[in-house]
């Protein structure tokens, strides 16, 4: 899903970005005065990404005085939010959703992540990433924290994020982290375009059965 990044008060970009016209960007220009614009993101690592990002859209960034992202999670009350939406509703179980075949494939799964990660967190030569040793049981019980009580969708967003590249690259924020941090950093103005329903509602009015089907492959 796409992440929107606002910036207002952007200052003698107009003829920089002249000049970077002809460079394929993620930037667009909402014509107003002062300029905004989007920039789309992706939920990735930002370090397999920065390097590709066009330098307008990090000079669009770095002139900005407002920052507007998807979601704002930094805030308490939002990732509170976020974790009630993913819930079934009036404390239910996942056992009691998907059929009994397919829970007992998600839980062998889950226990085959789960000795995974280990492996996953150790370098060429077999040992463990800096500062990684102790936290193996820790990133699982983070990455699949309340599964039991999670609707599908969630689940199925869950199980295609335990992947070892995924793994590894715990601790590098995301495209859209990063951004956020770095705008707290340089003490600019920040807030969302989304409220936590517009996400949720969507997600969690999929038919579980369509879900269902796509969640252990």
């Amino acid at each position: 899903m796409l992440s929107k990044i606002i910036t207002l008060c952007l200052f003698h970009l107009y003829s920089y970005l002249q000049v970077q016209k002809n460079l394929n960007s993620f930037l667009w220009l909402v014509k107003r005065n002062p300029p905004a614009y989007f920039f789309g993101t992706i939920h990735v690592p930002y370090t397999r990404v920065w390097d590709y990002i066009p330098t307008n859209s990090k000079a669009a960034f770095t002139t900005s005085q407002y920052v507007y992202f998807e979601l704002d999670l930094t805030n308490k009350l939002t990732v509170n939010a976020l974790w009630k939406c993913q819930m079934l509703p009036k404390g239910g179980l996942l056992k009691d959703v998907l059929p009994r075949s397919m829970y007992r494939r998600l839980y062998r799964h889950l226990r085959y992540i789960k000795k995974m990660i280990p492996i996953w967190l150790r370098d060429n030569e077999g040992e463990y990433r800096k500062g990684m040793a102790p936290y193996a049981d820790k990133i699982f019980q983070l990455l699949t924290k309340d599964w039991q009580q999670k609707r599908p969708i969630w689940i199925m967003l869950m199980v295609n994020s335990l992947t070892e590249s995924d793994i590894k690259s715990r601790g590098i924020p995301v495209l859209d982290q990063y951004l956020a941090s770095e705008a707290a950093r340089n003490e600019k103005l920040t807030g969302a375009v989304e409220e936590v329903e517009e996400q949720c509602l969507p997600l969690n009015s999929l038919n579980d059965t369509q879900v269902c089907r796509v969640t252990i492959t």
